[in-house]
């Protein structure tokens, strides 16, 4: 075992790294260090932001403290193993694409209408024959044993507690049976479906035998996606990771529950680089559930999966995760709106932190709006409180930019409401 002086030592190495990334030089973290001079380079503000976040100062010791919810990020940091953390903030290559996402809703101006009656507010929103109290919702996080012990089943929790919807991952630590009882009710169900359709099969079956109405297939990832910024968070970590992660697809996957007891000896990896249209046919006809597809960023896809009866899409570059675009998802959401042409839903994720982003999103045409990140963060922070207040805070944000703007309802927020700079 490590001692506590070279742990210490390795994580200072590992968030003086991360203070010289592009996800750090953000407004609101150059802006959370107060009296530093302005005259500091980005990484010398970012190495003692970070500095003081590992020594403990300045950081929120309860949920319920927080004032926004990147508040929860240093403290995650803090809590966390390099490792993990690093597995939770990586994006591939230089990360820009994660920046990018945020910055996005920078360049989008919200119309505010005055003297209109905003005393009682709606933010629910339908799909799929179910009304949902709020249009956020828990996008898919793989492993989330690895951010708090309870993991997914903590996460259920605060979304009952919220009334939120949640996507589960395939790649969760806790079952989908564990998920939705904890939930109260079913959960989406996202579906990475490997290169052997048995296994896809036996996916969807078991999904779909615990109740999950919607599957949620992802296409916008291929194996070997370049990661740096886990892959040095991994060179600082002292911790034997061989105790929990082995060798080849068997060894990923042996945590994760989806895949207890079936035959993955012809399974090379989650995805496949072979995979066509015609696949979202074959999981139409192999499934009763709702087919979304997550991952669409351009009009052509949009429109193409209307055309194979798609029944919802989901606008994501994962987190950043996926690729190096540069393209934000705020940005490819209104193409896609227009493909669409209100036939299916469209709902977005990528860089939402303020309630005002919610409503960026909402006025752009998206049903709903997905949050993974911050949700991430209150889990590792806090557990079950911090997912929960981290839904609070963006619905408290949200709630108040709906009566600033004077939309009384979430169907009232329509594109009038926002102007794209110039």
């Amino acid at each position: 075992m490590p001692t506590s002086q070279s742990t210490s030592k390795s994580r200072r190495r590992f968030l003086q790294y991360l203070a010289a990334s592009p996800l750090l030089a953000t407004p609101a973290l150059m802006g959370s260090l107060g009296g530093k001079s302005s005259a500091a380079t980005s990484h010398e503000r970012g190495v003692s932001l970070l500095e003081d976040g590992a020594a403990g100062g300045g950081l929120i010791t309860s949920a319920d403290q927080a004032l926004d919810v990147m508040e929860f990020e240093p403290v995650a940091r803090k809590v966390l193993p390099p490792a993990h953390f690093g597995y939770l903030a990586t994006g591939v290559d230089d990360d820009a694409t994660v920046k990018a996402n945020h910055d996005g809703y920078a360049h989008f101006e919200i119309r505010s209408r005055r003297l209109v009656d905003v005393e009682k507010l709606d933010t629910s929103v339908r799909m799929f024959g179910t009304t949902w109290e709020t249009p956020i919702f828990l996008c898919p996080v793989s492993a989330m044993k690895a951010f708090h012990p309870e993991g997914e089943v903590a996460v259920a929790k605060a979304a009952r507690s919220r009334h939120s919807l949640l996507i589960l991952s395939t790649v969760a630590s806790s079952s989908v049976e564990e998920v939705t009882a904890a939930r109260g009710e079913p959960v989406w169900q996202q579906l990475y479906p490997t290169n052997d359709f048995n296994v896809t099969r036996a996916i969807i079956k078991r999904a779909e035998t615990a109740g999950s109405p919607a599957l949620v297939f992802t296409v916008d990832l291929h194996e070997n996606s370049n990661r740096e910024t886990i892959a040095r968070a991994r060179r600082v970590d002292d911790r034997d990771c061989t105790n929990c992660h082995e060798s080849g697809f068997a060894g990923y996957v042996r945590r994760k529950p989806m895949f207890d007891g079936l035959d993955l000896s012809k399974v090379t990896g989650l995805h496949s680089s072979s995979m066509t249209w015609d696949f979202v046919k074959r999981l139409k006809d192999a499934t009763r559930m709702k087919l979304l597809v997550k991952g669409i960023v351009t009009r052509e896809d949009a429109q193409i999966a209307v055309e194979h009866g798609v029944d919802g899409i989901i606008v994501s570059n994962h987190g950043g995760r996926a690729e190096e675009s540069l393209r934000p998802t705020v940005e490819c959401l209104p193409e896609i709106v227009e493909a669409v042409k209100g036939r299916i839903p469209v709902l977005l994720d990528g860089g939402v932190r303020r309630g005002t982003d919610i409503f960026k999103a909402l006025a752009l045409g998206a049903t709903a709006v997905g949050i993974g990140r911050p949700y991430g963060w209150g889990l590792a922070a806090f557990g079950q409180p911090g997912v929960e207040t981290v839904l609070t805070i963006l619905r408290r944000e949200l709630e108040a930019i709906m009566r600033q703007a004077g939309t009384p309802s979430v169907g009232s927020i329509g594109k009038n409401f926002v102007l794209r700079k110039s």
